[in-house]
């Protein structure tokens, strides 16, 4: 027997969502401030489903995150073993900049945007998961975030899955 949602259920789902955005203010907020409201009120199965799987896609962000900077590890160590030259190389040439001082530079400029490039895109693809996880929590809806590692388990099937649960 399937029951409707109470606005309750799922402003609460919501919520859980939104409140990951809190680490922007507190560490580890994201974890946190989902994980407290998840707790208290997991025994709605629709809040229980949001809460499980806003707690499943910040800990794939932190892994994905941990991954992007052990990749870029090895390249920021090898080009930190030459920054004493390129210490030398601004020094030395401080007055007159040419193109031959900025091909120095094209190995730092390079790796920096790279790892830039990186983290403001799953900053981005946080972003949109998050908001968009939100607003189907508020129509009463189910949602799986994409490329989410299942640490809790959940009980859906289908990637996005759109029904009511009671």
């Amino acid at each position: 027997m399937e029951t409707t949602l109470t606005e309750n259920q799922k402003n609460t789902s919501t919520f859980i969502h939104l409140s990951t955005f809190l680490k922007y203010f507190f560490p580890f907020a994201n974890f946190i401030a989902p994980l407290l409201i998840w707790t208290f009120n997991r025994e709605k199965a629709f809040v229980d489903e949001h809460g499980k799987q806003a707690i499943n896609f910040q800990l794939s962000v932190l892994i994905y995150t941990l991954l992007i900077g052990l990749i870029c590890l090895p390249f920021f160590i090898i080009f930190a073993t030459d920054f004493i030259s390129l210490l030398e190389t601004i020094d030395h040439n401080a007055g007159a900049f040419s193109v031959n001082n900025i091909q120095n530079l094209s190995g730092y400029i390079l790796l920096f945007g790279l790892a830039i490039l990186l983290f403001l895109g799953l900053f981005i693809f946080e972003l949109y998961a998050v908001i968009n996880a939100s607003i189907h929590a508020s129509r009463g809806l189910l949602y799986q975030y994409p490329l989410s590692i299942p640490f809790i388990k959940t009980n859906l099937k289908n990637p996005i899955q759109n029904e009511h649960i009671s």
